[in-house]
């Protein structure tokens, strides 16, 4: 846990950007609590996570995907996590993508811009 704040000390705008959790949520309903940090390599979500305005994502923590498949959503989560640990180029793996998901993944992908 960190240390507490003072209200007159500059807190690092990336920190809050990437503090805490939010939640994915498929089709059918399934929830996926992911690391904020995992999901901002997602330029959309990042986009709906930080911008001003109000907006519900903002507020809640929470991103809704009624066109997104729970399938296709866990292997978008799985994707944030493995782009995380391999960004850093020091090592690399090939990310796993079954034949059948492939066209529903690059449709998700292409729409969460990842």
């Amino acid at each position: 846990m960190p240390p507490p704040r003072e209200h007159n000390q500059p807190q690092d705008e990336e920190d809050d950007d990437t503090a805490g959790v939010v939640k994915l949520i498929s089709a059918k309903g399934f929830e996926f609590v992911v690391d904020r940090k995992a999901a901002m390599v997602s330029n959309t979500l990042r986009n709906m996570l930080t911008s001003p305005g109000g907006f519900s994502e903002t507020r809640q923590g929470e991103v809704r995907f009624p066109e997104i498949p729970t399938n296709i959503l866990e292997k978008i989560c799985q994707y944030f996590y493995w782009s995380l640990h391999y960004s850093s180029g020091k090592e690399t793996a090939e990310f796993p993508i079954e034949p059948e998901i492939t066209l529903e993944l690059m449709m998700a992908a292409n729409y969460l811009d990842t």
